[in-house]
């Protein structure tokens, strides 16, 4: 297991460097920070100067040295708008992201476990039906669309709950929400596909045979077999939370957390802080995608950590 572990640590260092390089290559391709930096009748004095105190006027090659020196030391610089390090600054936004992104995920499965496997046992009713439509429009539906009209509806017309800012418990209702309709539409499709199979299964047979309840039947073996199917979904969605869903809707809820962070720094150019996001943001995705793995020969003891 500690020799597993060991080689998926190592891909994973080899995947968020990979990661880091290419948005270190992107940031000098795509942009100039003195460009959003100075205005418009700035001299070309100033710009030669601005350019000198960031760095950028450096050779390319010289800049990517110093950028891995950095790296392996854990120092990105400092975020040329914030004048602090930068990866300090991704860190501190970082647990609002993780906490939204935690209530949104668990929103998610306490629904789409259920209506799955309802779905599964009664395939073709009405509620298989229903679960299907309201499944489909939650991967359908934009969620920065989906937060603006629910802001719209329990916020300006119901006043039930804030627009928008941090604050108690009634701030994160209407983030969270958002944040979970499309996760929940697609593992409720995984949940209802991946237990049409095991129901066909003959060990279903075989315990139903035995006189086993059918509560028992569905959950204890059942959704147990289907548990890598939806495992595997709901860590790959938590990485679409982290890394895709959390920078539309912190943006349109106005959340201070690691999305807004991110479209702020893409504005500015920010070039330090970018890469420190990147570098956060890859290493969460993986450390989700290794904890998954991990899980797997829970729900197949024949899986072996190899």
């Amino acid at each position: 297991m500690a020799q597993y572990i060991l080689r998926k640590l190592l891909g994973a260092v080899v995947v968020i460097a990979g990661v880091s390089l290419l948005v270190f290559i992107l940031t000098r391709v795509i942009g100039n920070p003195v460009d959003v930096m100075l205005p418009l009748n700035a001299t070309a004095a100033d710009r030669v100067r601005l350019a000198h105190q960031l760095g950028i006027d450096k050779p390319i090659l010289t800049q990517l040295g110093e950028f891995i020196t950095g790296v392996f030391h854990g120092n990105f610089g400092e975020s040329w708008y914030e004048q602090q390090p930068a990866l300090s600054v991704a860190l501190e936004r970082l647990p609002f992201t993780l906490e939204l992104s935690g209530i949104a995920m668990a929103l998610a499965l306490i629904f789409a476990i259920p209506l799955g496997v309802l779905s599964a046992l009664r395939p073709r009713s009405l509620l298989d039906k229903v679960t299907s439509t309201l499944s489909m429009f939650g991967i359908c539906v934009p969620n920065f669309w989906l937060g603006l009209v629910l802001i719209l509806i329990f916020a300006n017309t119901l006043h039930w709950l804030p627009t928008s800012g941090v604050g108690d418990w009634r701030y994160l209702v209407l983030p969270a929400i958002t944040m979970a309709v499309l996760p929940l539409g697609r593992i409720t499709q995984i949940v209802r596909t991946a237990m049409l199979e095991q129901l066909r299964e003959p060990y279903v047979v075989t315990a139903r045979s035995k006189g086993l309840l059918e509560f028992w039947v569905v959950v204890r073996h059942a959704l147990k077999n289907a548990g890598i199917s939806i495992v595997t979904m709901s860590g790959w969605e938590l990485g679409r939370i982290i890394a895709g869903y959390a920078i539309a809707i912190e943006a349109v809820f106005g959340l201070p957390g690691i999305g807004s962070l991110v479209v702020d720094s893409i504005g500015q150019q920010d070039f330090p802080l970018i890469q420190a996001l990147t570098f956060v943001i890859a290493t969460c995705i993986t450390l989700i995608n290794l904890l998954i793995d991990m899980t797997y020969p829970f729900f197949n003891p024949r899986l072996k950590f190899k």
